[in-house]
């Protein structure tokens, strides 16, 4: 493959493949094998090859190094706050003012290279509070499918990978979160015909593959190989995940942002019809349900019991979202246990009654089942099944046809085929009209759009549900919610959307996710929520000036779903982040986000709270993220950081802002001016002329 590819200089600390000043590659230039590399290694001795080449320790091991020397090549300890959150914003932060330098942070063979070598100390990555080296190895080869192989340091820390090469100028850097590592691999070992390639291969949960060429000799992959699955996946090896080490101080807690008391009571719980209730404060009624749920206000709660033993997994119908003016509402459940008998359930029945009657303005309700009837019917077969029209009077069943996780897994495989690291123009569309993902995301789409015109234009209250209720059903309710509220549209208004239907509801992150955990291949996993946040997007691309946030916001949300910096998405219920006392002990993602809003904020957005959106759910209408899913390709890097971009836009916004007022104030008093020049006496008495 021959590249001719553009570059740009960035502050990111993410730009894993960029190489400014160079426009392209010469000729036909072709990306290194294995083998090639591992050649390249020993048979072309590097610049630095006067630097040992041995296995480091861990980083248990002490380290005398001075305060001084380390000033001298790494940012101050002085270093302001708004300077650290520039590094903060590529899902890996960078903390200037909490840079380490104890003893105990670096092995004694790196403690040796470093008093002899300041270049040694300048590949070192910058430490977050709570972060520190575990290995590092000189002279790896990481082997960049865009720009070609790169000679640099290797640095693993108990958050992040971190490779940076001074060979270039600026210096070349990949910083990666361990979070977002799903597996790790050696690759090669002697061959057959005498030729030896070694190197590791770390497969990414946000698209890209990573790999490394060390020297044979040198036997640091090994070291590094061993450091990497223990601290990638500390949940497997009895360790705690980084967010429980971190411990930033942000200018506002983030875990007191979403109140659930204060925003039923924004809709206007409680009401006549609806009744906050505390059945489930200690999670006895649903072990995966938030503490305090909304119910129709005439069912009372022994009546709750005996329909949560009729709904799986305890997951009664609850209310997400009520109308201010019709009063029709967006409920959430899980599956009724119909079973292949066809039970029933007396209770469910005037339940769903219940909240039907709730709404005057209509005698119908629909209910939404997310998943194709073919699946629902299936379920019958576990015990599952979906609702009898027959058995629940009034009551209109309709099936979304949204496939399940594992179909929705191998989709996001095969699109991450076709995506990275390499692009086939010749075939593109046929190649991504085979991975299906855009066809889901269309599906996803025009669930969540039925479901809030049912609402909004048909006046009619909805019961939504899948199998148990927190995939498709959050994915659904969420999306209907953001159509038809505009306070979900702000960016305060949207981390409550996801605290409440993704957070709260049980949303299981942790399986979804498969946080520290090195069993890659676990059926829960699934991209459940990138999902959710690319419907967002393509919502964002149909209304650009309808939400207050812009696409770097959605990214940074995407990019510490995975890094396991922050404690927001770690576990799989409310009830277990209350167990791991994670607003104690874990730092929250809003709090960063909420400390530098103008770096996610929206400079097209204006305030429309009442208008309800329909975007249009069609193949036609809908694109590739290319700004996430394609983000690591520097050929489609712009040329400048968006956000930079929406920044400069903010300012000018505010300079103009500034100018109409200043206009406004001046045409107002010229107003004033001339009202009282014409009511002035003077003005208006009548000259009289004396006749003599």
């Amino acid at each position: 493959m021959v590249y001719n590819l553009s570059f740009t200089k960035g502050k990111s600390a993410k730009t894993t493949c960029l190489q400014p000043g160079q426009s392209s590659l010469k000729g036909s230039q072709k990306i290194p094998s294995w083998v090639e590399a591992s050649r390249l290694l020993t048979l072309c001795p590097s610049s630095l090859s006067w630097l040992p080449c041995c296995s480091l320790g861990s980083s248990d091991c002490p380290i005398a190094r001075l305060k001084q020397t380390c000033s001298e090549v790494l940012p101050s300890a002085s270093t302001s706050h708004s300077d650290h959150s520039v590094h903060l914003k590529s899902a890996s932060v960078i903390s200037s003012d909490s840079i380490s330098t104890s003893a105990d942070n670096f092995s004694p063979d790196l403690r040796v290279l470093r008093e002899t070598n300041k270049l040694a100390e300048m590949e070192e990555p910058p430490l977050l509070p709570g972060e520190n080296i575990k290995d590092m190895a000189k002279d790896v080869t990481y082997i960049c499918p865009f720009t070609g192989a790169v000679r640099g340091t290797l640095t693993v820390t108990n958050y992040r990978l971190y490779f940076k090469s001074m060979e270039r100028d600026p210096p070349f850097v990949l910083d990666a979160s361990l979070g977002v590592i799903s597996r790790v691999e050696k690759i090669g070992g002697a061959s057959s015909r005498g030729e030896n390639s070694y190197g590791l291969e770390t497969v990414c949960k946000d698209i890209r593959n990573l790999r490394f060429a060390h020297k044979p000799e040198g036997r640091t992959r090994r070291s590094i190989f061993e450091n990497l699955m223990k601290y990638a996946f500390p949940v497997s090896n009895n360790l705690p995940l980084f967010a429980f080490e971190y411990k930033e101080v942000f200018s506002e807690n983030g875990w007191k942002l979403y109140d659930p008391l204060l925003e039923y009571r924004r809709q206007g719980i409680p009401n006549e019809s609806w009744r906050i209730t505390k059945i489930n404060e200690r999670y006895e009624l649903c072990d995966t349900y938030p503490s305090h749920l909304v119910v129709p206000a005439n069912i009372p709660d022994e009546e709750l019991k005996r329909v949560a033993s009729f709904r799986s997994r305890g997951r009664i119908p609850v209310l997400s979202w009520i109308h201010p003016e019709s009063q029709a509402t967006i409920t959430r459940c899980s599956q009724p246990m119909v079973g292949v008998s066809g039970k029933r359930s007396k209770e469910d029945e005037k339940y769903l009654q219940a909240i039907m009657d709730s709404n005057a303005q209509s005698h119908k309700i629909f209910i939404f089942d997310a998943r194709p009837s073919v699946n629902a019917v299936a379920n019958k077969a576990k015990g599952g099944g979906y609702e009898s029209e027959d058995a629940y009077q009034n009551a209109e069943l309709v099936f979304l046809d949204i496939h399940n996780i594992h179909v929705m897994r191998e989709s996001l495989r095969k699109l991450k085929e076709i995506v990275y690291p390499n692009i086939e123009e010749t075939h593109w569309l046929s190649n991504l009209e085979s991975t299906h993902w855009l066809e889901h995301i269309k599906l996803i789409l025009a669930g969540a759009l039925r479901i809030a015109d049912k609402v909004e234009s048909g006046k009619t209250s909805v019961v939504v549900h899948c199998s148990d209720g927190w995939d498709r059903t959050a994915q659904l309710t969420s999306l209907a919610m953001l159509m038809l509220d505009g306070y979900y549209r702000t960016m305060r208004g949207f981390e409550i959307l996801v605290e409440k239907e993704w957070l709260s509801f049980g949303h299981r992150f942790q399986l979804r996710i498969g946080h520290g955990d090195k069993n890659h291949a676990d059926a829960d996993r699934s991209p459940v929520f990138l999902q959710f946040i690319d419907c967002v997007w393509q919502m964002t691309r149909q209304f650009p000036t309808a939400f207050e946030f812009n696409e770097y916001f959605l990214i940074t949300i995407l990019d510490h779903l995975y890094s396991c910096l922050f404690g927001t998405f770690l576990c799989n219920s409310e009830q277990q982040r209350g167990k791991e006392n994670l607003p104690k002990r874990t730092v929250s993602l809003w709090s960063y986000i909420n400390s530098q809003l103008e770096d996610f904020t929206n400079p097209l957005y204006v305030s429309y709270s009442n208008h309800v959106l329909y975007p249009v759910a069609s193949m036609r209408h809908l694109e590739l993220w290319v700004g996430y899913y394609i983000r690591w390709n520097p050929r489609m890097k712009p040329q400048e950081p968006i956000h930079n971009r929406y920044k400069e836009l903010l300012a000018k916004r505010a300079e103009l802002q500034k100018k109409v007022e200043e206009l406004q104030r001046e045409i107002s008093s010229r107003s004033v001016s001339s009202s009282e020049r014409a009511s002035s006496p003077v003005q208006c008495a009548t000259p009289v002329q004396t006749v003599v």
